[in-house]
């Protein structure tokens, strides 16, 4: 599914009572308070995703359960996946995340160091990934960020991982998602459903390219 023409940079504006504009509304934003920005969100369930020109949207599925894991956002220099999960009404939950995925990084053989970003503290990842062409060094960035009830993953692949420069536009496309949490009750930690929409492409996450789901707390 490509998307049609649209900023990343465009920022929304919320006007006021008197007709005046306010400042500049940043994301990501709950589904309950999406601006009027005009923006046409892929509604994706619990995530509903601005377009952005030369990036390509597709659903990650495990293919043992069939059940859909993840959004990417696909260029031609890198991507950036996307994931919601239940979390209390109060608290820091990405606080509490950023441990494990550590844990597991180095688990695994790689590396996981804290610094702080755009949107607060976030992971810088480096693990040894192999490939049919051998083995290289994968680069991700993980951030979190934490919402009404919900927290919202993002993890960096590519130039985007690497490059502060070239993440500026990736970091903008964050900013415009919407996360849909529902009323029900979830365990904290459990993975927000993502739905199918009609003409998506489902991909097999790759190998090392994602990062863990938080556990439940």
């Amino acid at each position: 599914m490509k998307f049609r023409r649209k900023s990343a940079a465009d920022v929304s504006e919320v006007g006021a009572e008197d007709g005046s504009t306010s400042e500049p509304v940043v994301g990501p934003h709950d589904a309950e308070h999406v601006p009027a920005d005009g923006i046409d969100r892929v509604d994706l369930g619990s995530l509903m995703v601005p377009p952005s020109a030369g990036l390509e949207l597709r659903l990650q599925v495990d293919e043992s359960t069939n059940e859909v894991k993840s959004v990417l956002l696909a260029g031609p220099e890198g991507a950036i996946e996307v994931r919601a999960f239940a979390a209390p009404r109060h608290g820091d939950l990405w606080s509490d995340v950023r441990p494990q995925i550590a844990a597991d990084m180095a688990q695994r053989g790689g590396t996981a160091t804290e610094r702080e970003g755009r949107f607060g503290t976030e992971l810088i990842c480096e693990i040894q990934v192999r490939r049919t062409e051998g083995t290289t060094l994968q680069h991700s960035r993980i951030v979190g960020i934490n919402g009404s009830r919900w927290l919202l993953r993002a993890t960096f692949l590519g130039k985007p991982a690497r490059d502060a420069e070239a993440a500026a536009p990736w970091e903008d496309v964050l900013t415009q998602i919407a996360v849909r949490r529902g009323d029900g009750p979830m365990p904290v930690g459990e993975p927000l459903p993502i739905t199918l929409p009609e003409g998506a492409r489902r991909v097999t996450p790759p190998a090392g390219g994602t990062a863990p789901a938080p556990t439940e707390a």
